[in-house]
């Protein structure tokens, strides 16, 4: 069954890019959360691939009130467009979509559990997610800005100065990171994984060594690293045989 976009909830609201699988029973939902390019090909491949594993996936376009269906490449000039449209989100809208994904992921999830995977932007937005909202699992891929503010979807307090609402809505978080990232310092992912050790939040934060951010996005090959994205994933798909 092909990929599809729908309307979540009311009419011209958010809308959402959905794959279903094919056959068989389905094992739960997943929320894809997009890097900044928006749900370009790589998050529908992503969705795709999760589908093929037996997972409802749905992408959300969050960029929706600004420009819908947006999907960018790699170049400089597009990066620079995603920038745009990211520093116009708002985290209370954020949360408000991400609310609608969860409840549509949830009609779609056979009775299983939901996950929000998130991909940097999307990590972010995964991990804000979880300290409103009660789902299962968040696995998270170079998420930005978990400890420091400076854009608009951040707010003034960084979702984990809050990570036992994280706790509280019984999220595992599974984070990943590579040891040359250029936007998350190997010291505040130690200081995260101790933000959430505090407020006793069930987590796994993995680095990889000498890999760079994007490391698994197999579409941007200056910074794709095969070994590292594999581990990752498998990761992934073993927490979702876990908790969904």
């Amino acid at each position: 069954m092909a990929g599809h976009w729908t309307t979540l909830g009311e009419p011209d609201g958010i809308e959402a890019y959905v794959h279903h699988p094919e056959d068989g029973e389905v094992r739960g939902a997943v929320v894809v959360c997009s890097e900044l390019y928006g749900v370009n090909t790589y998050v529908r491949d992503t969705c795709a691939e999760l589908a093929a594993a037996g997972y409802v996936a749905i992408a959300p376009d969050y960029y929706w009130r600004n420009a819908r269906r947006t999907e960018l490449g790699y170049t400089a000039e597009e990066r620079e467009s995603g920038l745009v449209l990211m520093r116009a989100l708002d985290r209370d809208e954020l949360v408000a979509d991400a609310a609608a994904a969860l409840a549509a992921a949830r009609a779609e999830a056979g009775g299983r559990g939901v996950a929000f995977i998130g991909l940097s932007m999307g990590g972010h937005i995964a991990v804000r997610a979880a300290t409103e909202l009660r789902f299962e699992l968040a696995a998270v891929f170079y998420p930005g800005w978990l400890l420091n503010s400076g854009f608009p979807l951040v707010g003034p307090v960084p979702p984990l100065e809050t990570s036992e609402r994280i706790a509280a809505n019984g999220v595992f978080l599974l984070g990943f990171r590579g040891e040359l990232d250029h936007i998350i310092p190997a010291e505040e992912w130690e200081q995260a994984g101790q933000r959430l050790t505090e407020a006793k939040v069930a987590h796994d934060l993995v680095t990889y060594p000498a890999a760079n951010h994007g490391f698994a996005c197999s579409d941007r090959p200056a910074d794709y690293d095969p070994e590292a994205g594999a581990d990752a994933w498998r990761r992934v798909y073993a927490a979702l045989q876990t908790y969904l």
